[in-house]
């Protein structure tokens, strides 16, 4: 059962789908579930250290650049000066200087 690779030339999100005989449909892209798509030119399984680390870094960065991970980091931060403004004691004035 071969893994093809896909681009969806709609929202350009990039995939893999597993072709099963019995499929009788065609994939469809999971972000923005177009059909318009793009098999892509793949290589053989090879891993190597320095491939996977090049692979978490490029995820990575999509992760980071997406609207939906940026939307959480404000919703967190948001979240966390609310909540833990609540829970601190109170300032202590400094200390008063001797003359």
């Amino acid at each position: 059962m071969p893994i093809y690779e896909y681009a969806c030339k709609a929202c350009g999100c990039q995939f893999e789908h597993l072709l099963l005989p019995a499929a009788k449909t065609d994939p469809v892209c999971p972000a923005c579930q177009s059909r318009d798509l793009e098999k892509l030119l793949s290589g053989f399984a090879l891993s190597t250290s320095e491939l996977t680390k090049a692979r978490v870094k490029a995820a990575r960065t999509q992760m980071a650049q997406s609207k939906d991970h940026k939307d959480k980091q404000i919703a967190e931060a948001e979240y966390v000066k609310h909540h833990v403004e609540d829970h601190l004691p109170p300032a202590e004035p400094p200390p008063r200087r001797l003359k």
